[in-house]
This record gives C-alpha cells, structure tokens and sequence, in this order.
C-alpha cells in the first residue's frame, strides 16, 4: 500500500473525512505522516487526525494519531507507531476547521495527507 496519499490535495471549507486506505502489508509498522497545507485565509484553524479500522466500519473512540493544530501553510511531518494495534487494516483522515474575525466567517484550506513506512533499520539508527 505504502508510500500513498491518504488524502490527495483537496480544497477544504468544512469538517470531513478522507477515504478509507488499506494499510496491506504496512499493517502494525511505523509510519511517516506529511500534512501539506498549501492555501489558506488568514484567522483560521485546523485540526487533523488519524483513525484506524479493522474491518472499515467501526472506527473507534480515539484517533491512532493527531497532528498539533495548524494555523499556516507549510509542510508538517509525524510518526505513527501501529506496532501496538496490529489489527488495524485501514487508515481514515479526519479535519475539522474553524474561522474567526471579519471577513466570510467559512474557513478555506487546501491540503494534502503522505503516508509512507519508516524502515525498521532507520528507527534503530535513531535511537542509537
């Protein structure tokens, strides 16, 4: 499955949620998460995560993982340890937005999701 796009780049102006992806052999690895942020208005928010299934229906109560709230463009990296769910088999992302001040009160963001594993051998150099 991996390296893929969780989310293509997409223009967003509310909550939602991204398509399910299959994790396949990835499943309990270590991965590398890239949230691209490449067009936004000024006095705005968002707020990414990262949720898991195993079988594509029920997500669960918690996301597996979330990014610290954004507020420019720019591109922001995190790692996802799955070793200690191994029956998560899909990856959802999820974002809520929020705008403040004058001007349209409906947020505009347009962003983008990069998974990719992080090798085994990488992990353990850094450690060291």
């Amino acid at each position: 499955m991996l390296p893929e796009f969780l989310l293509t780049e997409t223009t967003v102006r509310e909550a939602g949620s991204g398509p399910d992806v299959a994790l396949g052999e990835q499943q309990g690895g270590t991965l590398v998460l890239t949230l691209g942020i490449t067009r936004i208005i000024e006095q705005e928010s968002i707020d990414l995560s990262i949720w898991g299934s195993s079988d594509g229906v029920d997500w669960g109560t918690k996301p597996l993982s979330t990014f610290p709230q954004k507020f420019y463009c720019g591109t922001y990296q995190i790692v996802a340890d799955l070793s200690d769910r191994p029956d998560v088999k899909f990856l959802r992302v999820k974002w809520a937005v929020n705008r403040w001040g004058k001007g349209d009160s409906k947020p505009l963001f347009t962003i983008y999701l990069f998974a990719q594993t992080v090798q085994e051998d990488l992990l353990v150099m850094g450690a060291a």
